[in-house]
């Protein structure tokens, strides 16, 4: 018998009837476990986290178009201000 390593409910499997990389779902937390060994099996979770990594890149896109005294930069007001340097 196995462990969830979310909620730590029992999950029946077979060690014979795994592969290592396969997917399993926890029956109480519903959580998507990877197979990473078979003998004995252990089963790593798999991080649902990956949709808040975009957002994060995001983050950071919208971090660098700001200037230094932290104003977000026009791209209008970039070109008056090449405009009066010349």
């Amino acid at each position: 018998m196995i462990r969830c390593p979310e909620c730590s409910a029992e999950i029946d499997v077979d060690e014979d009837e795994v592969e290592e990389g396969e997917i399993l779902s926890c029956p109480e937390c519903e959580s998507e476990l990877e197979v990473s060994q078979t003998h004995p099996v252990h089963l790593n979770l798999i991080s649902e986290d990956g949709d808040d990594d975009d957002d994060e890149d995001d983050d950071e896109d919208e971090a660098a178009e700001e200037s230094e005294n932290g104003d977000l930069i026009d791209e209008d007001d970039e070109e008056e201000e090449e405009e009066d340097e010349e």
